[in-house]
């Protein structure tokens, strides 16, 4: 979702007036019927809302994460939706004009407290989880894999239900390196959080 015209109806405050790339200074003006997203200046509608299948791998995913965040890792535990503002590795600009993507991570766990604010998280968070879906598998195997990966987040997951197995990719350097898939017979670590561990087997629905 790349076309303007495919928001005109949704932002109350005409698109057009703004120029081809957006910032969070431009997101903050808006208001929204619908969850949008800015990835590299450009505007990406969210899937419509998800379906009983994600939200259920969601919630417990959730449930499996909370056993260790904040007890045994003093980070903090969000889920969708929640603003993350990445920073333009190049600009390294916290200011809201020069921000020019905003995601909204289905999990995402933040070790510093200083990149936590009132309107959500400005920075890399350490561990990223997104669930794929017919409609956002492209986004976020490509545009949003690039962008986790440039920004730093320490690990990033991918989690198929229609296939039943997680994805898992650990930053070493400045480039993912992609784990074993972790399938549905199996049990699922974290690379950087060891403690975080289950079966993959309890985070599906039933068949």
């Amino acid at each position: 979702m790349e076309n303007n015209s495919d928001i005109e109806n949704t932002v109350k405050e005409p698109i057009a007036k703004y120029g081809p790339l957006y910032t969070y200074a431009d997101y903050l003006r808006w208001e929204f019927e619908e969850r949008l997203e800015i990835l590299r200046g450009k505007i990406f509608r969210m899937t419509p809302a998800p379906s009983a299948r994600h939200q259920q791998v969601s919630m417990a995913l959730t449930r499996k994460l909370i056993k260790v965040f904040p007890e045994t890792y003093k980070c903090n535990l969000y889920s969708a939706p929640f603003d993350v503002r990445l920073i333009d590795p190049k600009k390294k600009s916290k200011k809201d004009k020069e921000i020019t993507t905003v995601c909204q991570p289905d999990i995402c766990v933040i070790c510093d407290e200083n990149k936590i604010d009132e309107r959500g998280g400005i920075g890399a968070p350490d561990l990223v989880v997104e669930i794929l879906s017919p409609g956002n598998t492209k986004k976020e195997m490509g545009i949003k894999f690039e962008l986790y990966e440039e920004n730093g987040v320490r690990e990033y997951w991918m989690v198929d239900p229609s296939e039943r197995v997680i994805f898992s990719y650990v930053l070493e350097g400045s480039r993912f390196v992609g784990k074993k898939p972790t399938t549905v017979d199996e049990v699922m670590q974290s690379a950087i959080f060891p403690d975080l561990q289950f079966k993959v087997s309890e985070i599906f629905p039933n068949e």
